[in-house]
């Protein structure tokens, strides 16, 4: 008697070999998006630690500059009687210090207390949930509200000074470099959106790179998946008695990623 299969069994075996194809591609999938967001969470811990050992290996270092700002700025928060000059010189000279007062820049023009109504306006009291925020507080749209508040009135103010210096027939916005270096070195609330930030952060595919709360959702997002490594390194990254703010960890590391990548 003649070995038969009715059709319908061979449907069946076909349906459970698709299913099984389709198991193994998902699981795989998986395994390597696993792999992949290990391997980009040790890049992060072992750049910003480059980063972090680099600075401190030299009691002068440029990058020293932002520990300084942002410690003042902190500390002034507290204060009822505050150096809105002194201030203003510690700004500028983090903003110098990391690139913001090259050449071309309109703010070369004009000497360091320009930014004073800049760190008025930062000092309010209203924005002291910013000041040093964990990523987690960003998932509230109050806060959401207030960085996007922040982030107006520092883009028009600076703006209306550098159509002053180049004059108004200005075709382009101002640059979110500055703004994001100012709420870095101030608030420490975002990180900063330079060339080596960006490319870095890119290259992971964890945010897409350019700077508006979606972006800053994704690097939430990110810091909060892998919370419990990100903080384990976080406590070993002190200011002024203060822990670096969590986008301060995430700046470092996607910052000095883009640099390694620049220099291949």
């Amino acid at each position: 008697m003649p070995f038969t299969v009715l059709h319908e069994e061979l449907d069946k075996v076909a349906q459970v070999a698709k299913h099984e194809a389709v198991q193994v591609t998902t699981d795989m999938e998986v395994n390597l998006a696993t792999k992949t967001a290990v391997e980009t969470i040790d890049m992060i811990i072992k750049s910003s630690t480059e980063f972090y050992n680099d600075l401190k290996a030299d009691e002068h270092d440029r990058y020293r500059s932002w520990e300084h700002c942002y410690s003042h700025f902190m500390t002034a928060r507290k204060e009822n009687d505050v150096n809105l000059d002194y201030l203003s010189l510690q700004l500028a000279f983090y903003l110098a210090s990391w690139g913001m007062y090259r050449g071309s820049s309109f703010l070369l023009q004009k000497d360091y207390r320009v930014h004073i109504p800049v760190v008025r306006e930062i000092l309010s009291n209203k924005y002291d949930s910013l000041a040093g925020i964990e990523c987690k507080d960003f998932k509230n749209e109050t806060n959401q509200k207030l960085l996007k508040e922040i982030n107006e009135f520092i883009a028009n103010y600076y703006d209306g000074i550098r159509r002053e210096v180049k004059g108004s027939a200005l075709k382009n916005n101002l640059s979110e470099t500055l703004i994001t270096k100012i709420l870095m070195g101030t608030l420490g609330c975002v990180p900063a959106y330079d060339r080596y930030f960006v490319s870095g952060v890119r290259s992971q595919k964890i945010a897409i790179g350019t700077y508006n709360i979606k972006s800053i959702l994704q690097l939430v997002d990110f810091y909060e998946k892998n919370l419990e490594q990100l903080d384990s390194v976080q406590k070993n990254f002190i200011v002024a008695d203060m822990l670096y703010p969590q986008m301060k960890i995430l700046d470092m590391g996607f910052w000095q990623i883009g640099v390694d990548l620049d220099n291949k």
